[in-house]
């Protein structure tokens, strides 16, 4: 939820950052608007409530026909004060219903659509194979990694079994971006993948993005997407101590997708599947500070790439192609063979004090007044890193050599074909 304070103070700030994202900015006039006429309204029940107060000493201190006088006006006031009140909270709640739709502000993020991005950096040289490259399908498929057909029979569309290797290969990664972010000082977790509205809601997913997510409504839960949102309610409601911000977590779940409006795209392979597992870091900062910590999430993510040897690269994505809460994203693409284009591995958004006030997550300055933190977050590693994995380190035979980062976890330098 943006903040309300700034708006009136700076209105322009949000009609520039509702341009960048390519939407309405009348909304800010509306939003104004709404503000001034709830806080007339609340000035007008504090002033009715005041007379109120006062005309029931009057009523105490009057006597024959005076206080008779007396008790009419406190009657007529105690109507006005009522129907004052309701008229706040109607207000209040329209307002609110209207902040609710707003994304949060754009911060420094290029103008523009899905295609407007800006290549931040190039890491590494795009594979060149001397012959032609097989998809991570057929090469999972022949080390016995990857059973969509299975997959498919069992749940449906979208869906798939990591078998024998692949099931170690994905171990293996997620193991080793937990290890990393604990040597860097994050607090492990394996949070709940079922969460209630308010959570959801709180970290901006059920707007735009609710075709997205699954809904249990027996229970009124919802299946995550990512571990961003749990990790988000960890502290809702609560005020962090100053001492030890910026607080970081890092989560293994599984995270379900219901990939709505993905009809024909990437149906192929495990690119865009509706069930996967990922290794989110989450930062709670202060607001200040936010900017710093979001470019130590991104290195901590080039870090991980660099371990499985793959080329990439980092863009800055366009304002129409935030999600709701962010302010600013980076994306790191790997570089994908068979396709011959980078494809989204990972990203890191910075999404201010956006959830943190909608969940109500604070920390006290030195003076003691407290503020709402600042919330980041930063994918480690996903199951989709299988598919850059294979298809860069695969040979003309079709196996496909481990990276040495793997190893350990693997307990081979090589996948052979099994089929």
């Amino acid at each position: 939820m943006i903040d309300l304070r700034a708006l009136r103070e700076d209105p322009d700030r949000l009609r520039a950052s509702q341009r960048a994202r390519g939407d309405d900015e009348k909304v800010v006039d509306t939003l104004l608007e709404l503000d001034e006429r709830r806080r007339a309204a609340l000035t007008r029940f504090e002033s009715l409530r005041a007379e109120q107060k006062n005309a029931g000493k009057s009523v105490s201190r009057a006597s024959g026909p005076e206080r008779e006088a007396a008790l009419a006006r406190a009657k007529e006031l105690a109507a006005q004060v009522k129907e004052a009140e309701a008229a706040t909270e109607r207000l209040g709640a329209e307002l609110d219903e209207a902040l609710a739709g707003v994304s949060n502000v754009v911060e420094g993020a290029p103008s523009g659509g899905v295609d407007d991005y800006v290549v931040l950096e190039e890491v590494g040289t795009p594979t060149a194979l001397d012959f032609t490259p097989r998809d991570h399908l057929e090469l999972g498929e022949r080390l016995g990694a990857i059973d969509m057909e299975r997959g498919a029979k069992v749940s449906g569309a979208r869906f798939y079994f990591l078998t024998g290797v692949g099931a170690l290969l994905e171990l293996g990664l997620l193991n080793l971006a937990m290890q990393q972010a604990v040597a860097a000082g994050f607090t492990p977790m394996l949070p709940p993948v079922l969460v209630k509205p308010e959570t959801m809601a709180g970290t901006g997913f059920l707007g735009a993005h609710a075709a997205e997510v699954y809904h249990l409504p027996g229970d009124d839960l919802y299946l995550v997407g990512t571990s961003e949102v749990p990790m988000a309610g960890y502290h809702a409601g609560e005020i962090l101590d100053l001492d030890t911000l910026p607080r970081r977590y890092v989560g293994w779940s599984s995270c379900f997708r219901r990939e709505a409006g993905s009809y024909g795209k990437d149906t192929r392979g495990i690119i865009r599947v509706h069930q996967f597992n990922k290794v989110e870091m989450f930062s709670y900062c202060r607001p200040e500070d936010a900017h710093a910590e979001h470019l130590r999430l991104l290195a901590w993510e080039k870090e991980m790439l660099a371990k499985i040897e793959v080329p990439y690269r980092v863009i800055d994505t366009a304002g129409g192609d935030l999600g709701t809460s962010a302010a600013r994203k980076f994306d790191c693409e790997a570089w994908i063979p068979s396709q011959g284009r980078y494809r989204e591995l990972t990203s890191t958004s910075n999404c201010t004090d956006f959830q943190a006030r909608r969940l109500n997550v604070r920390f006290r300055e030195p003076g003691g007044r407290p503020r709402h933190v600042a919330t980041l977050n930063g994918t480690l590693a996903t199951t989709r890193w299988l598919v850059a994995l294979l298809e860069n380190h695969q040979r003309a035979d079709g196996s496909v050599v481990v990276p040495e980062a793997l190893r350990p976890f693997v307990g081979r330098e090589v996948l052979e074909p099994v089929a």
